[in-house]
């Protein structure tokens, strides 16, 4: 018997609708999206442009040329919010430009490393440029045009054609009372002047006339700092860079004399180096442990330094420095350090060398110090200096003792 349409049960009479098959199953299809997801990745690592990673952007119209910023035709504005590499090259390009250009008055050396036959080019600022070190303007000091020489690097020392010598125009001697002559003599060089412009005014504002200081060649304005030290009756030293045993490995700078170059070589970087500045009363060497210890070298250098009317200071570097033994031959005042008065920057360690210092010279009649512009260094210096005198000591600048070297 046929149910009527009241009493039969609901939803028997429709065909129940099957999902459409999915190709695979679950887990393959899971892989699969996740493979479409990396692959999109990976293709906008590849080809988008964007190396901000997509962090926000703003853009400021600027000028570098002071003038007024150009329209921006074109909607290249609009292309730049959305371009990090749009928006930063102009800027990158100029402020490139401005940090490559090189200071007023420096010029470009080629140094050849004598070991490899390597060359490099640096950069090393003019007298003029950098600006002056801080502190009060010095006074103008000229220099005896006389005792100057034109060179290829520029004017050097010489010897003036009535027989002057720039260590005895430029010495700062110091009147010896007549209780005080048989004394012994201390000298005090601090060196590395000019390369801090705060450790340099340090330095000027707080050691005493005595005190010898020497600058560094590669410093800015050396000229006004020269004619600043010898306006405070500082007698100036310049510093020659020479070939360490350590070499290239360590490298004192540009120009450094070289046991690997030939002698008229060494002399025209020496010419260079004098050439810096002037006013000075002779050169200190700076490093060159294997260049003293070599005849062949060294001996073409001190007897360019004699014929131009210089001291020579060694700066102690080396034990094996034959510089005495030339130096005596070839009649050029000499000095040598006997004590790194900074060896260790610490004010124990200095007070330490200073006593050594002193004890050096109750033995011999004289002892030369050595010294860096650091603030500790220059500190204990300019402390000990106020007191020396009361110990039975006259410190008197360097000249005083190379001179009386070379009358022994």
């Amino acid at each position: 018997m046929a149910s009527d349409d009241l009493n039969a049960p609901l939803g028997q009479s429709k065909k129940k609708q099957r999902l459409p098959k999915l190709p695979g199953n679950a887990p393959q299809i899971v892989a699969g999206v996740l493979g479409l997801f990396g692959l999109a990745v990976v293709a906008w690592g590849v080809f988008g442009n964007d190396p901000l990673g997509g962090e926000p952007v703003a853009v400021v119209a600027t000028t570098l040329d002071g003038g007024q910023a150009k329209p921006d035709a074109g909607g290249d504005r609009e292309r730049a919010r959305h371009d990090g590499n749009t928006a930063k090259a102009p800027i990158d390009s100029a402020v490139a430009k401005i940090a490559n250009e090189p200071p007023p008055g420096s010029k470009t050396v080629t140094i050849i490393d004598g070991s490899s036959g390597k060359s490099r080019e640096v950069l090393i600022p003019g007298n003029e440029a950098g600006g002056a070190p801080k502190g009060p303007t010095a006074p103008k000091m000229p220099v005896n045009q006389a005792l100057l020489e034109a060179t290829r690097h520029g004017l050097v020392p010489k010897i003036g054609a009535d027989g002057t010598r720039s260590f005895t125009v430029y010495a700062q001697k110091k009147d010896i009372p007549a209780g005080k002559k048989d004394w012994p003599r201390l000298a005090v060089i601090v060196g590395s002047l000019g390369i801090s412009a705060s450790g340099t005014d340090d330095a000027l504002a707080q050691l005493p006339p005595p005190i010898t200081v020497a600058l560094a060649p590669y410093a800015s304005d050396l000229e006004a700092l020269a004619g600043r030290a010898r306006a405070q009756k500082h007698e100036v030293l310049v510093q020659v860079p020479m070939e360490p045993f350590d070499y290239p490995d360590n490298d004192p700078g540009p120009q450094t004399l070289l046991t690997s170059l030939s002698a008229d070589q060494n002399v025209d970087r020496l010419q260079w180096l004098m050439s810096r500045f002037q006013g000075y009363v002779g050169v200190l060497s700076f490093m060159g442990g294997k260049f003293t210890a070599s005849e062949p070298s060294l001996s073409p250098v001190l007897q360019e330094l004699g014929k131009r009317g210089l001291i020579y200071v060694d700066d102690g570097a080396s034990p094996r420095s034959i510089a005495t033994q030339i130096a005596g031959s070839q009649n050029l005042p000499f000095a040598k350090a006997d004590v790194v008065l900074d060896a260790t920057p610490t004010p124990e360690e200095i007070d330490h060398a200073l006593a050594r210092l002193e004890l050096t010279a109750r033995e011999h009649g004289s002892a030369v110090g050595l010294a860096n512009a650091l603030p500790a260094t220059v500190a204990r210096i300019a402390a000990w200096a106020k007191t020396v005198e009361n110990r039975g000591f006259v410190l008197v600048p360097i000249t005083m003792v190379a001179l009386k070297a070379k009358s022994s």
